[in-house]
């Protein structure tokens, strides 16, 4: 069976990453930092799809130890990697000069360090496959500053970088890079915006996109992913 590697998949577009999945036979691996909310998608995933194994390891993916160790465990537990969707990020909102001392070390460290310490893990092993498929959950805010976004931001641009450097280095080896930039989404980062559901897209429809894109030839990579509600980002 495939296996794909999800980071931050107990909810958001990372948990609708691992059912769309899972739904396609692939096993799972993927990482959050609560333990109750792990064992309960490890749970829905067994029961919905019982032939899937589910690797769910606690994981501080702003821990670059904890993250290369959740790396080799996937890679030992399941073997060759067919997907790694770097998918877990977190938003705090303010602006350079009033954010709090220590928020621009945690945000590069989640949404940007975290996807390059665990790709260097992963593909090494896609290398020797001369195949796999590489997603990066980007955003909007990849290619739009906008107020309040501050390090969060910064983060993002830096990913998008990433996935363009990472796109160049690894197309030889006939792995695929998508840099996936989403604009407002039905996710808890949103909670208590009290905005009505027509302005966000569902994770589902994200999930139900890559796993389109990741379907299609191995001749064919879609570079950049650019999706917005159909009203538009909300900045």
């Amino acid at each position: 069976m495939p296996t794909a590697i999800i980071t931050g998949g107990t909810r958001g577009i990372g948990k609708s990453l691992i059912l769309k999945f899972a739904s396609h036979g692939f096993n799972i691996a993927t990482c959050a930092r609560n333990e109750s909310d792990l064992l309960q998608l490890s749970a829905e995933i067994n029961k919905a799809f019982p032939k899937v194994k589910c690797l769910a390891i606690t994981c501080d993916v702003g821990n670059k130890k904890q993250l290369i160790a959740f790396g080799q465990q996937a890679i030992a537990s399941l073997g060759p990697i067919d997907v790694l969707i770097n998918n877990a990020g977190q938003f705090v909102p303010g602006s350079i000069m009033s954010e709090a001392d220590g928020d621009f070390e945690n945000l590069i460290n989640v949404n940007l360090a975290s996807a390059y310490h665990l790709t260097r893990v992963i593909v090494p092993i896609m290398i020797e496959q001369k195949a796999g498929y590489i997603f990066n959950l980007c955003s909007t805010a990849s290619i739009k500053a906008y107020t309040n976004g501050g390090s969060y931001c910064i983060s993002k641009f830096g990913l998008l970088g990433f996935s363009k450097v990472l796109r160049e280095e690894l197309k030889e080896y006939g792995i695929r890079v998508s840099a996936v930039l989403p604009g407002p989404t039905d996710t808890s980062s949103w909670a208590g915006s009290n905005l009505p559901s027509s302005r966000f897209m569902n994770p589902s429809e994200i999930a139900h996109l890559l796993f389109e894109f990741y379907s299609t030839s191995s001749n064919v990579v879609v570079e950049e992913i650019l999706i917005r509600p159909m009203l538009g980002d909300l900045n």
